[in-house]
Parts: C-alpha cells; structure tokens; sequence
C-alpha cells in the first residue's frame, strides 16, 4: 500500500466532486488559501514545538515540519505572483477549529489529540493534491503532485508521535476525528476555501 492508498483508508471519505467544481471555478482563492493554511501548518508546528519542549522526537520532527511548509508557502507565492493573484487576507475555514472543538484539554490528552488533528489536516491536504492535479494546468498539477509526498509524511509523523505518546492503542480518538472531519467536508459550506465541505453555491 502507498502512502495515498494508506491516507485513503485513514479518511472517512473522499472530497466531494462538488468541491472540486469550486476549486477549478476559483482558482486565485484556492491559491491564496492555499499560502495560508501552509503558513498555519508552519505555525502550528512552531507552536508545539514551544509548548512541548521536553519532547526531543517532536521538536525534531516538527522543525523539519515548520521548514517543509514555509518553503511550500515561498513556492505558492511564487506561483501567485507569476499568475498576478494577490496574496490577501480570507476568513479561515470552518474545518480546523471544528475538529479541534473535540480536543481534550488535560494532559496527555491535549497533546495526543492535537497531534491526530494535526494527521487530519495533512492527510487531508494529501488526498486533495491528488484528486484536484489531473484537473489543472500543467504548472499546478505539476507542483500539488510534488507535495504528495512531504504532506504524506507530514501525516504519519503526526500519526506516529500521537501513537507514541498515548502508550495505548488511539483508535478510539482517531475516530472521533474521524466522524468530525467527515461531516465536514460533507456537510454544506457556503463559502470556498482549502478545507471547506461542500459547497452550497455549486449545487
């Protein structure tokens, strides 16, 4: 099994054709979303990496995390600024505080939770990489294939500290996740984003 073919059977399910539709009708949005959320995951990783500091496997991890995305946010803007799209400020998608509604607030609980939401959100951009480059033009199909395989490995670091740090089988918590993620991206969404669910504007 490959690292797309293990993050398929991780998710609940798959992007909605829906979403689709809207990302190739919105293009720029995409893209600038896009810088976000890499922006976001660099800062999430720097934000465990001060919280958890006695943590050596996951300050090691997330620093290689925290570069992989700000050199792929330096790459978004390039791909904006070749394509005239200005890099502005968006609302942010429902998705990552909708799963990090359900994450425990006493330790370790905290930690293991945020690391699984943290595979959530990487597998997730993984299987979207994938499902939208056969659609787009050979530049962009060309760089989201590129990602496939940093964001896949970003996904199992974030699955395997979590596995390591509960001491005890996690599955119970994946699940939860898993229930909240999939209404997500199924449920109705009236706005487009990286991680919206599926867009009322396109039905």
């Amino acid at each position: 099994m490959d690292a797309l073919d293990e993050i398929k059977g991780f998710l609940a399910c798959e992007t909605p054709d829906l979403w689709i539709q809207a990302a190739l009708a919105n293009q720029d949005i995409l893209l600038i979303d896009h810088a976000h959320c890499e922006k976001k995951a660099a800062s999430t990783a720097m934000r465990l990496m001060f919280r958890y500091v006695d943590r050596v496997d996951l300050l090691n991890k997330m620093s290689r995390l925290a570069r992989e995305e700000l050199i792929h946010f330096e790459q978004v803007l390039a791909i904006m600024q070749e394509r005239g799209v200005v890099y502005t400020h968006l609302s942010s998608a429902r998705y990552a505080g909708g799963m990090l509604k359900k994450v425990r607030t006493y330790e370790p609980g905290h930690l293991i939770d945020l690391l699984i939401v943290g595979a959530f959100i990487e597998a997730r951009s993984c299987e979207r990489f994938a499902k939208l480059a056969p659609f787009l033009d050979d530049e962009l199909a060309k760089f989201y294939r590129s990602l496939l395989k940093s964001e896949g490995r970003h996904y199992q670091d974030y699955l395997g500290l979590a596995e390591e740090y509960a001491g005890e089988p996690i599955e119970d918590r994946i699940q939860v996740f898993r229930e909240v993620e999939q209404n997500l991206v199924e449920s109705d969404d009236d706005e487009f984003r990286f991680h919206s669910g599926k867009p009322t504007f396109m039905a």
